[in-house]
C-alpha cells in the first residue's frame, strides 16, 4: 500500500528529457514566483491550534512544553510544527509528492554514525514523517533559517542571503540528482567533513583564533583535520555516557534521575514490566541477523526522559540494557503521533505511526540506526518507534557559529534535504520545475520574509496568552 502511494509520483520507464519537461509545464499551472506570496488563512487561530496539538500530553509536562516553546520565535517555529502544517497546506504546490520530514527546521539536522561507523550529515528527526508536497518540508527550512537568523543575532540581512545559499543549494543538488541513476541517487551521503568546524561545542578557543585571523586579514574557512572529527565523536561512545547518565555498577546500575527531566515512574515494577513487554514487541520489528544482536542485552533500567521542544508531554522513555558492567545499549522510546501533516495530506499508509516513523526515517537517511524499530504498549495502546538514545550523535549549535559560517550551514541542509526527496521522488521533475535560474530562490526568500514576520507575530501573541502556564517549568 505505502508502495503504490509513492509510486503515483514516479512515473516508470519514462525518459528524463520527458520527465523533466513535465516539471517545467507546471510553472504554466502553479508560476514559481506564486511560491512567494503568502499571507495568513481567514480564520486562523494560532491558540487553538497549539491547544490541538496538546490533546493526549502528559499534562504534567505542559509548562515545561511551553516554557520551552516561549523562549524564542525560533524555539516557538520548532515546536508549533502543527501551525506550520495548517499555513502550508494553504500555499501552492505542484503536486509532486515525496517522503516529506513534515518538520524540516534548521536544527533536526546533524551528524550521526552509520552502522559502518562512518560520520555522516543529515535530517535526523521523523516524527511527522508522510508522502506530502516536496514543497513543505522546503518551505518550512527556508522559513526556519531566516527566523534562526533574525533570534540569533545573525541579522536580518545574513539570514535573507543564508536562506537564498539553501534554496539554491536545493535547486542545483536536485538538478545533480536528475541526472543520476537510481541508486547513485540512493547510495549518495554528505559526509560529516562538510560541516567540521561549523557551530561545535566546545571549540570557542579555536573559534577565537579563526576570528583573530581573519582580523589580519588570513583565511578564516580552514577546518580541522577529520581525526579531530573522529576524537570528538569517540567522546560520545558508550562508555562515557554510560558514566554520566546511570549511577551504580553491573545489575545495580541505574539510570540517574534529573527531575523534572528524567525521572523513574511512581510503580517502578508495573512501569518495568511495561517495558519489558515493549522491548519483545520491539524486537518483532529488527531484522533476524540483528536479534541476535539485540539478545545479547538485558534489561536493568528504564525512566521517562522529556526531549526536544515540540515532543514534550507526550510518552518518552530510556531503557538502559547491558551485555557486561561496562558494555551498554541505551534505547529511546518516543511516542509516535499521526503526523501534522494528515489533515492536509491524508493518512499514512501504516496504522502503527511509529512504523510509519521507522519507514519514513529508512526511506530519507543515508544510513539509519542499527536498533531502529517501533512497538506499542497501554491501553489503549500507544504507539512508539525505538532506537539509540546516543550512538556518535552531534548537531552544528547556532549560537556557536559565527555569522559567515551560517550560510554555509543553511546551504548543507538544502542539499541534505534535496538528496532525501529525491530518493523519494522524482528528481527529474522537480528539477524541470525549479530550472536553472533564481526565480525558485528569490521566491522562497519572499517567502521567509512573510512568514518569518509572522512567526514573530504568533511568538509575541502566545507568549502573551501562555506565559503564565510556562512560569517555573524548568525549562532547560
Amino acid at each position: 500500500m505505502a508502495r503504490q502511494a509513492m509510486a503515483r509520483t514516479v512515473p516508470a520507464r519514462t525518459g528524463l528529457a520527458e520527465r523533466a519537461a513535465r516539471g517545467r509545464a507546471l510553472r504554466r499551472s502553479v508560476p514559481r514566483s506564486a511560491h512567494g506570496r503568502w499571507r495568513p488563512a481567514r480564520g486562523r487561530d494560532l491558540l487553538a491550534i497549539l491547544k490541538a496539538a496538546d490533546r493526549g500530553r502528559l499534562s504534567a509536562l505542559l509548562p515545561i512544553r511551553y516554557g520551552r516553546l516561549l523562549q524564542s520565535p525560533f524555539a516557538f517555529l520548532r515546536g508549533s510544527a502543527s501551525l506550520m502544517a495548517y499555513d502550508l497546506s494553504e500555499t501552492p504546490a505542484t503536486g509532486f509528492r515525496v517522503q516529506a520530514c513534515g518538520d524540516c527546521h534548521l536544527l533536526n539536522f546533524g551528524c550521526f554514525a552509520t552502522p559502518e561507523r562512518r560520520v555522516i550529515f543529515d535530517i535526523n528527526d521523523f516524527d511527522e514523517t508522510l508522502p506530502a508536497p516536496w514543497e513543505w518540508d522546503l518551505k518550512r527550512l527556508c522559513a526556519s533559517i531566516r527566523v534562526a537568523g533574525r533570534s540569533g543575532g545573525f541579522g536580518d540581512a545574513r539570514a535573507q542571503d543564508a536562506v537564498r545559499t539553501a534554496a539554491e543549494h536545493y535547486r542545483e543538488a536536485m538538478a545533480d540528482y536528475a541526472r543520476r541513476g537510481v541508486l547513485q541517487t540512493w547510495y549518495d551521503r554528505v559526509d560529516a567533513e562538510n560541516v567540521l568546524g561549523l557551530g561545535q561545542r566546545g571549540q570557542r578557543g579555536q573559534r577565537n583564533q579563526r576570528d583573530q585571523r581573519d582580523q589580519r586579514g588570513q583565511s578564516g574557512g580552514q577546518r580541522r583535520a577529520p581525526q579531530a572529527l573522529s576524537e570528538r565523536y569517540a567522546a560520545h561512545a558508550a562508555g562515557v555516557s554510560l558514566e554520566k547518565l546511570t549511577e551504580g555498577t553491573g545489575a545495580q546500575r541505574r539510570i540517574r534521575e534529573r527531575p523534572p527531566l528524567v525521572y523513574h515512574a511512581d510503580s517502578p515494577a508495573l512501569y518495568e514490566a511495561k517495558a519489558r513487554r515493549a522491548l519483545k514487541a520491539y524486537r518483532d520489528t529488527l531484522p533476524e541477523e540483528r536479534r541476535v544482536l539485540f539478545d545479547r542485552f538485558s534489561l536493568v533500567d528504564v525512566a521517562m526522559k522529556v526531549v526536544g521542544v515540540g515532543s514534550v508531554g507526550t510518552r518518552c522513555a530510556i531503557a538502559l540494557l547491558v551485555a557486561g558492567d561496562a558494555d551498554s545499549l541505551f534505547l529511546q522510546f518516543k511516542e509516535a503521533r499521526a503526523s501534522v501533516l494528515e489533515p492536509y495530506a491524508g493518512r499514512s499508509a501504516y496504522a502503527h505511526h511509529g512504523q510509519r516513523v521507522v519507514v519514513g526515517q529508512r526511506m530519507m537517511q543515508a544510513a539509519s540506526d542499527l536498533f531502529l524499530g517501533w512497538s506499542s504498549t497501554g491501553r489503549p495502546p500507544f504507539d512508539f518507534y525505538v532506537r539509540q538514545l546516543r550512538d556518535l550523535k552531534s548537531s552544528v549549535h547556532l549560537d556557536d557559529l559565527r555569522p559567515s559560517e551560517f550560510g554555509g550551514y543553511a546551504g548543507l541542509c538544502g542539499r541534505a534535504r534535496a538528496r532525501a526527496h529525491a530518493r523519494t521522488g522524482d528528481p527529474a521533475m522537480i528539477a524541470g520545475y525549479l530550472g536553472g535560474g533564481t526565480i525558485m530562490d528569490r521566491a522562497l526568500v519572499q517567502f521567509s520574509t512573510s512568514y518569518a514576520d509572522q512567526a514573530e507575530k504568533d511568538y509575541a501573541q502566545a507568549c502573551r496568552a501562555l506565559r503564565g502556564g510556562a512560569r517555573g517549568a524548568g525549562a532547560r
